[in-house]
């Protein structure tokens, strides 16, 4: 057994109600980690000679709970979760701030892979050897708040009665709401009401099977590590370390962001990124403080950064409890929607956490709604009531119809890509006309980082990312690039599962801490040379697979979206975008770094070099489908 992993995962077929625990060899460990990496190896092994077949919300596909060799060591415990993308069609290591993740290992697993479909509405347990599918019938259409509530009121005193030393803490949960149930393309999969799993819209998924949640509770040992004095010293400089090194970030988390990536960067959207630059006075941390934080310091397992707040409102008769909220959701939820008021920010995002939404990808289509009624080309009788900029309750409302697939809602559950192509359709327009005002890659929303300024994120991010719109793993170049966000670097802390901004003291902290728990000697040139080019190949050949019903072509779709080729009309740079000839020799770049072919395929040789078996037959699919050679 490796150090560092049980070497063990429970599988669960939903539709037969059998559970069964299975091995995994060390050699998986080597090559792929946990997390993001191992997923997209169990994903290709499971499910990869028809990749193209499987229905996203399918019974067939799968849903992975996984963990990593950092998982519970570390500071800033994490969970990945990853299937196949109902966005996409390809695979997201998505990650959320979860102790389900502990609860696992220490029941003596190192993740869970989900398959089949429940007759009617369940939940997992899983408390040390005992694993459990249980009746959720009575929290099935719950929102999210109420099902933590009743989750606990359900478990909390069997754990109770289990013999351990001392009160037991309560057990660890990751849940859906409406919104996942309904299987909209953009929900997410929540926990401690306001953490969330959200690109790849893996709560569909955890819809589709009729799963609400997954519940853990573990009393056992984590399992041993190579270098115990080593890994305890650096414990111990990571918990000294990151707090001094990002002091903003700890006392207001990344909320901190709007006006720095707003007046000072020219990256933030307004209006749908009709504008990436603001000068208002409000919007900003200090408006947070005033506005009703009650924690400031709120930290998962183990962690000193503290990064998330918590905020209480009181709005219309209603008590809201959300996080901070920080910076993407200030942003998608704020000016993106012509939002300035904090309160009203906050109000929206309960809303929609409350639903189960992936609160970037909704805010996206909010302000794409916004944008086409403002252009006629949504209208009154088609919506059912007015859309306007800056309009909080209109918006709230749009949340709960799309979460219940009513009326346009039907439409715009769909997603930003399939919904732009359906409202073209609906309004016998080309699809260009309408996909042109929506900001997304690969069917997956832009993250709230803009390309324009070139203060920010670099042109090349969301154009070649594995993970399309995904603000943290975007493509950079060099491939060795140090910014957390690289997709380089973003697939080892996903695959590792550690918080990001618990590793701010540089990656070779990363190495050092797997050399400690593992024995294995990953160094930044093997990650990079091998491990890393191995994940984000295999990502791509399932991403260039996608089906069944939408496909993408690198010649079309390696691309920034439309809005981000037209000039910044206002700011310090105004008049300022990348060009498509500058974009095009970037691409050529960066297919050659990571051996891929002039059109973005990963060649045979690079494969076999890689030990991906089985994905030149993949790729043989790719180039007919594409009709090349």
């Amino acid at each position: 057994m490796p150090y560092g992993f049980t070497g063990k995962f429970v599988e669960v077929d939903l539709s037969s109600s059998k559970i069964k625990v299975v091995d995994v060899r060390e050699d998986f460990y080597r090559k792929f980690l946990g997390g993001r990496g191992l997923g997209s190896w169990l994903l290709w092994e499971r499910l990869g000679s028809r990749w193209d077949e499987v229905d996203p919300l399918s019974p067939e596909n799968l849903l992975l709970v996984l963990t990593g060799p950092m998982t519970g060591y570390i500071a800033g415990v994490r969970l990945a979760v990853t299937g196949k993308s109902p966005q996409s069609g390809g695979t997201v290591g998505s990650t959320i701030a979860s102790e389900v993740g502990l609860e696992l290992k220490t029941s003596g697993y190192d993740g869970l892979i989900i398959s089949g479909k429940a007759k009617d509405p369940v939940y997992l347990l899983v408390n040390d050897d005992s694993v459990e599918i249980r009746d959720a019938s009575k929290i099935w259409g719950k929102g999210i708040r109420e099902t933590h509530k009743l989750l606990l009121r359900d478990v909390l005193p069997e754990l109770r009665k289990t013999p351990m030393y001392g009160e037991p803490k309560e057990p660890a949960m990751i849940y859906i709401g409406p919104a996942g149930e309904n299987l909209i393309r953009m929900s997410a999969v929540e926990g401690k009401y306001a953490h969330a799993a959200a690109y790849g819209s893996y709560g569909a998924v955890m819809g589709s099977k009729n799963l609400k949640a997954i519940v853990a509770k573990g009393s056992g040992p984590l399992p041993p590590v190579y270098n115990a004095d080593k890994l305890k010293e650096l414990i111990y400089r990571a918990i000294e370390l990151v707090p001094k090194k990002v002091p903003r970030l700890r006392i207001w988390g990344t909320g901190q962001g709007p006006w720095r990536y707003g007046k000072d960067l020219s990256s933030i959207p307004v209006k749908n990124w009709i504008e990436e630059y603001w000068e208002k006075g409000s919007y900003n941390q200090y408006d947070l403080e005033v506005h009703g934080w009650v924690k400031r310091y709120w930290a998962d397992y183990g962690c000193s950064l503290c990064c998330m707040k918590v905020t209480v409102l009181h709005r219309g008769g209603e008590t809201v409890i959300t996080d901070a909220p920080d910076y993407e959701l200030l942003a998608y939820e704020g000016s993106n929607l012509d939002i300035y008021d904090v309160r009203d920010i906050a109000y929206l995002i309960w809303c929609g956490e409350e639903l189960g939404f992936d609160m970037i990808n909704a805010g996206n289509v909010l302000a794409f709604v916004a944008e086409l009624y403002e252009r006629g080309i949504l209208t009154k009788e088609d919506i059912g009531f007015e859309v306007k900029w800056g309009d909080v309750n209109a918006f709230a409302h749009l949340l709960k119809i799309i979460a219940n697939k009513e009326g346009i809602g039907k439409v715009l559950a769909e997603g930003i890509y399939r919904a732009a192509l359906k409202i073209a359709e609906m309004k016998k327009l080309k699809p260009e006309e309408v996909l042109k005002y929506a900001v997304q890659a690969k069917g997956i929303a832009i993250g709230a980082h803009g390309i324009r300024s070139g203060l920010d994120f670099p042109p090349l991010s969301y154009v070649t990312s594995v993970q399309g719109g995904d603000h943290q793993s975007v493509a950079m170049l060099p491939l060795d690039a140090a910014p957390i966000v690289n997709e380089v670097w973003a697939s080892l802390a996903d695959s590792a599962v550690i918080c990001q901004f618990n590793v701010l003291g540089g990656y070779d902290f990363i190495f050092e801490a797997l050399r400690a728990i593992t024995g294995w000697n990953v160094t930044k040139e093997s990650w990079v040379n091998d491990q890393a080019k191995r994940i984000l190949t295999l990502q791509r050949v399932l991403l260039l697979l996608g089906g069944p019903d939408i496909y993408w072509d690198p010649r079309v779709h390696d691309d920034n979206p439309p809005r981000f080729y037209e000039p910044l009309p206002s700011g310090p740079k105004k008049g300022q975008a990348p060009t498509r000839e500058d974009i095009n020799k970037l691409k050529a770049d960066y297919y050659k770094a990571l051996g891929w072919d002039e059109y973005g395929i990963p060649t045979e040789e690079t494969v076999k070099q890689l030990e991906l078996i089985g994905a030149e037959a993949a790729i043989k699919k790719i180039k007919s489908r594409l009709n090349f050679k």
